[in-house]
């Protein structure tokens, strides 16, 4: 019997592909081209664990404002109100202000990581979501990029948290030896647009890798309706 603690992500029909959900403590890429819905995607996550269990969730945006997010997310069905408690969001305009008040000698970086190891200490948040991890590399200026993302993977290890990271990749491109973050993460889910008949694109999403977990890598159709995210199998590629 597997005794694995795992998250669900409340996408109907997808938790049974990863055997109930993500293990506690993984670090997840969610990964895709832009208007794959990973970033509606990832909030949902978050938000139906803060609304469904009580858990405390902290999102970073980096490109898109607090402000403009949740009026996105509102309009999906997504209630603010009712996470108020439980899900915090911090967007990048925050950090730039602790940016310029702290000392010259600390680098973006280390306030981006100050700040978030002072929201743990504070919040006792359980998970996190990042976007996106492009964002975050290009401000931080990382000079040797698989070495600094070994240490960023191994920060967030240190947070005791199940944190996403979302990538504006290609899920052809993840492991042609460019993106490490396709080998240092636990698990990577893929989002893309699938072009099934000439006048019709179907959104797809696919568990990549999961570990600690038997997971179906098939591929499935994702769809939003009524507030709710759902799969179901993906007939022909």
């Amino acid at each position: 019997m597997d005794q694995t603690v795992r998250l669900k992500t409340y996408i109907e029909g997808f938790d049974r592909a990863l055997e109930g959900g993500i293990p506690q403590g993984h670090i997840v890429l969610m990964a895709g081209t832009p208007g794959t819905m990973k970033s509606s995607l990832t909030y949902y996550a978050l938000y139906n664990q803060a609304k469904e269990s009580g858990t405390t969730c902290v999102y970073v945006t980096l490109e898109q404002s607090r402000n403009s997010l949740l009026r996105q997310m509102e309009k999906m069905g997504m209630r603010t109100e009712e996470v108020r408690q439980s899900l915090h969001i911090l967007d990048l305009g925050i950090i730039r202000k602790n940016l310029k008040s702290s000392a010259c000698s600390e680098s973006w970086m280390q306030v981006f990581k100050g700040y978030l190891n002072s929201l743990k200490n504070d919040l006792g948040f359980s998970v996190l979501a990042i976007d996106s991890l492009g964002v975050l590399e290009t401000l931080s200026s990382m000079s040797n990029r698989r070495t600094d993302l070994f240490y960023l993977f191994e920060w967030l290890r240190d947070l005791n948290a199940t944190s996403f990271l979302i990538s504006e990749v290609s899920p052809d491109r993840l492991f042609d030896g460019s993106y490490d973050e396709g080998y240092l993460a636990d698990g990577i889910i893929t989002m893309k647009m699938h072009v099934v008949r000439e006048v019709e694109t179907q959104r797809r999403i696919r568990c990549v890798k999961m570990r600690e977990t038997n997971h179906d890598p098939s591929y499935f159709s994702l769809i939003f309706s009524a507030g709710r995210f759902q799969v179901t199998k993906a007939i022909s590629e």
